[in-house]
């Protein structure tokens, strides 16, 4: 494709991503559907284009003022991902100019709002918690993409035996960390048609999602709960640490989602996997369960800003409206959840967020209404999952993620033993 022609590409691709009015990763696979001429090449340098654009919207927009063209194209410009001498072949000598003069400003030198790029609803609360220097430490890591994990399934493969498959398969991963499952792979290599990958052996899934998993810790022959399953990353992780054995019910109440879960779970080989779409936190299938299960984990709805490495746009299209309303779903949620649990049973809450009042606030309103659940120290049940340097990932009696220090997503867990 012409450098003019891709250039326009992506600046019609920044327009649609610049609305607002959808999850951009749904806005971009739609974009790609109406462009199927494109190669992989320059659906990388569109995706990564735009993407940088969602990033660091606030700094571009600054700095795109008064510039040549409509708004879209020198936000494409500013943030262009791909090669620079293609680029140059797009630009005429004015827009070459401009662009070279926008970029060479220091950003250093910009206002604090333009360098960390989060809204003041954001920023205000975790600038008050981590102090000025962690706090651009994290806003710097949110800034970055994220890397790619993989977990192994431990129910058909050994991480070293993947590993070396991918290595000879000329993929370079290395272990996480943390997870005793995980592989950590630079770039963003296709997986999709590995034999690693179709036989089941490994999923894609951050290391600090794997790690909530390990911290529900099922045992084979028990009765486990994911309340809020989604695309079933966290229920196959369960699944596989079960060794497929006992029930393992994935309730969510989207069968969109669920429904997304299936070919996984074919290639995963579990067969104690029950997806359950739900109504409600209330729904009579879920009201049936009371009582009689051993391990619940409610990975619980909430604004995702443990994610902005890989979704961006979420700061800008999450709102404290919306966060207000979040909370109340998640309490209600949680209570409703650890309704099943019987004596003895372990009851997990997580987000992937970074804020309080969806993670510490719920947590403790929990525990201070329900004195027959006891919490459990996330340090002590992650060094007997075999995590590794569990100490430093929590705080307190929970565990807490974040990008900058952990390299994983933000991600919130608290524990509680039901009496």
């Amino acid at each position: 494709m012409h450098p003019k022609a891709l250039l326009a590409l992506a600046a019609d691709l920044v327009a649609r991503l610049q609305k607002l009015d959808a999850p951009a990763d749904g806005t971009v696979s739609t974009f790609f559907r109406e462009q199927r001429g494109l190669g992989p090449r320059e659906r990388h340098t569109l995706a990564e284009t735009a993407y940088a654009v969602l990033r660091q919207r606030l700094r571009w927009q600054h700095l795109a003022q008064g510039g040549p063209g409509p708004m879209e194209r020198r936000l494409a410009l500013l943030a262009w991902q791909g090669d620079e001498g293609f680029l140059a072949v797009a630009l005429n000598p004015d827009e070459a100019a401009w662009r070279r003069q926008a970029l060479a400003v220091d950003p250093a030198t910009l206002a604090p709002k333009l360098r960390h790029n989060l809204p003041d609803w954001i920023a205000q609360p975790l600038q008050a918690r981590l102090g000025e220097a962690d706090f651009m430490a994290l806003a710097d890591a949110l800034l970055q993409p994220a890397p790619l994990d993989l977990r192994v399934n431990v129910q058909k493969a050994k991480r070293e035996a993947v590993q070396q498959a991918l290595a000879e398969a000329g993929i370079a991963a290395e272990p996480t960390p943390f997870s005793p499952w995980g592989l950590r792979v630079p770039g963003k290599p296709a997986l999709q048609k590995l034999d690693v990958f179709t036989r089941g052996e490994v999923e894609v899934q951050d290391e600090g999602s794997q790690l909530l998993a390990l911290l529900v810790a099922p045992k084979r022959g028990e009765m486990v709960v994911d309340f809020c399953a989604g695309a079933g990353g966290k229920t196959l992780a369960l699944g596989a640490a079960m060794r497929s054995t006992g029930r393992l019910y994935a309730f969510d109440v989207s069968g969109h989602r669920l429904e997304a879960m299936k070919p996984r779970l074919a290639r995963s080989g579990l067969s104690n996997v029950h997806p359950v779409q739900i109504a409600h936190e209330r729904d009579d299938r879920v009201k049936r369960l009371a009582g009689k299960v051993d391990r619940v984990l409610v990975d619980a709805p909430c604004t995702g800003l443990g994610t902005l490495r890989r979704n961006p746009d979420l700061k800008w299209r999450q709102s404290p409206q919306a966060l207000a309303e979040l909370t109340q779903k998640q309490a209600a949620i949680l209570a409703s959840a650890a309704r099943l649990l019987k004596s003895g049973g372990r009851l997990v809450y997580s987000t992937c967020s970074l804020l309080a009042p969806e993670n510490e606030a719920i947590a403790e309103a929990f525990g201070a209404a329900h004195r027959d659940f006891r919490p459990l120290p996330a340090a002590d049940l992650l060094a007997q999952a075999q995590v590794g340097e569990a100490a430093s990932l929590v705080d307190g009696d929970v565990l807490r993620l974040w990008p900058h220090r952990h390299g994983t997503d933000g991600f919130f867990a608290a524990a509680w033993q039901r009496a």
